[in-house]
């Protein structure tokens, strides 16, 4: 093993309170372009739909001015047939009014031909928008995650990067746990936004289809539900940051967390109900056994529901002065426990976490009975 130099972990410290107030101005920024544009995109919205209510009433004036167009050629033509039983004053009235209606129609075509313009030109920049927010929320929570390393993982870097051994294994774990978020968010992402996204894409194709085809209506249509999707998706990427790091924790605890975590989840989740159960005084905890347990049991509820169609989770804890208990029971379909598949780490993730907590963690399933997960963590004295 080479010779390792001494390392002055005041220095690591002050380079790590540089690298915090530089990520946080830019976190700042990018939040502030998002909101920019999320103002910009509510104000074009309101502006997209009174064009599209002005649009229905030129529509509407538009077949009333070709209904009286026609009346007026009609008239004209009877004129021309019987040209002297009408008066010098009868037929220039006539004329004229079957002009002016003709002008009004003309005018009524291109003030309408300008709305189209200018109706196309908004779903243009509104799509731009949408693709400038998304691209932010994406910074937003990549940059959140950079946080959390900054604010958590490198401090304790620093106080072991002293010891070889130690700071082999650190680097290694924090690889594997980049590895795993990356895991993570790249699935979340793949089957929720760039789904959705790829039916915007979709859906944006078919407006302009249904609108050359069938016409203006069933095209506004087919807008209001290209909007609910893009709002879909924007919903999705929310719900993706806020699993990366959900601020109350840090501010309210566990606890309080976990209940605002469940409850989203529930109301996402319509079809599923979730049920939280605390036994003992509610008590802040080290940031570390925070995060760890609210992890774990965001994995667990997030397998339930992902992988075993639960319906009904409970998730129960009973805290005391010496130790923590989690029971995590679903009633989906289950597994084998005797089988591993060979491509997954879910389960090897969570006893990782939990062993940083010298606790234990057990699994109880079985095909079509449901799933238990039982966690015991010893707390440290205050």
């Amino acid at each position: 093993m080479a010779k390792i130099q001494k390392i002055n972990i005041k220095s690591i410290d002050e380079i790590r309170e540089e690298m915090i107030e530089t990520v946080t101005s830019s976190k700042s920024d990018i939040f502030q372009i998002s909101e920019q544009c999320r103002k910009d995109y509510e104000s074009m919205t309101n502006e997209l739909r009174s064009i599209k209510d002005m649009m229905v009433k030129l529509v509407a004036e538009e077949e009333r001015l070709e209904e009286l167009v026609l009346k007026a050629r009609l008239t004209l033509s009877e004129l021309s047939m019987n040209f002297k039983a009408y008066s010098e004053a009868e037929v220039r009235e006539a004329y004229e009014k079957a002009h002016q209606l003709q002008m009004d129609l003309s005018i009524n075509w291109q003030y309408k031909k300008q709305l189209l313009d200018k109706r196309s030109d908004l779903e243009r920049r509104l799509l731009g928008l949408d693709e400038t927010i998304d691209r932010a929320d994406q910074l937003i929570s990549q940059i959140s995650v950079v946080m959390n390393y900054l604010m958590s993982d490198l401090k304790l870097m620093g106080e072991e990067l002293q010891n070889a051994k130690a700071k082999q294994d650190f680097g290694l774990k924090i690889i594997e746990a980049q590895e795993e978020e990356r895991k993570r968010l790249s699935r979340d992402i793949h089957d929720g936004p760039a789904q959705m996204l790829a039916n915007v894409i979709m859906r944006s194709d078919l407006v302009d289809r249904v609108y050359k085809e069938q016409g203006p209506e069933e095209a506004f249509k087919e807008i209001g539900s290209f909007k609910k999707m893009v709002r879909a998706a924007l919903y999705e990427v929310r719900r993706i940051i806020y699993d990366l790091r959900p601020m109350a924790l840090d501010d309210l605890g566990l606890v309080p967390t976990l209940r605002k975590y469940l409850q989203t989840i529930e109301e996402y989740h319509n079809k599923s109900k979730i049920e939280l159960i605390y036994i003992g005084l509610e008590r802040r905890l080290p940031t570390k056994y925070e995060v760890a347990l609210f992890r774990l049991i965001q994995e667990s509820v997030q397998n339930a529901l992902k992988h075993a169609d639960a319906c009904e989770i409970k998730v129960r804890l009973e805290m005391n002065k010496h130790e923590l208990t989690v029971l995590i029971k679903d009633n989906g379909c289950g597994f084998d426990t005797n089988k591993k598949k060979p491509d997954s780490f879910g389960m090897i993730g969570m006893k990782e976490r939990v062993e940083l907590l010298e606790g234990n963690i057990a699994f109880e399933s079985k095909v079509g009975k449901g799933t238990a997960v039982f966690i015991v963590v010893p707390l440290p004295s205050k």
